[in-house]
């Protein structure tokens, strides 16, 4: 098990209020031992100028599944994850509907981390590919 304790889907999710995540409508669905999912609506919010959803959009969704994934396998009081390299490979367009991604371990190391995340629409078809590499900090006593 790469978390530290059970998820709890609703203190994650109130931490959307108020920044990106919330605004993008990005909600954590569901928790596995080792990974996370999470949906994004493909709507005015997220789409690019052309009607399609936006690359970036993407990316935000599969950095926000692998950081608070991340976030759950470190201790909270001592550490804390953030992002150094992340990336993305944009495989069909959707215009309407809802996303689902799942950030998956790849590795939980004591220093880095590595995620792979799925985004997918709703009939399953991949839609992005993303891997994010986190490094694992000390929070200042």
């Amino acid at each position: 098990m790469a978390f530290r304790a059970p998820v709890d889907l609703d203190a994650i999710n109130a931490m959307a209020a108020g920044n990106m995540v919330g605004h993008l409508g990005i909600v954590m669905t569901e928790a596995g031992d080792d990974w996370l999912r999470g949906t994004m609506p493909v709507d005015a919010r997220t789409h690019q100028p052309f009607g399609l959803l936006h690359g970036g959009a993407s990316v935000v969704l599969a950095e926000t599944l692998g950081s608070m994934a991340g976030g759950l396998c470190v201790d909270p009081q001592t550490q804390a994850v953030v992002g150094l390299e992340i990336n993305a490979n944009h495989l069909r367009g959707e215009r309407s509907g809802l996303v689902t991604g799942t950030a998956r371990a790849v590795h939980v190391g004591r220093s880095t981390q590595v995620w792979e995340i799925r985004i997918e629409n709703a009939a399953g078809k991949l839609v992005c590919l993303s891997r994010l590499t986190l490094a694992v900090i000390n929070k200042p006593v």
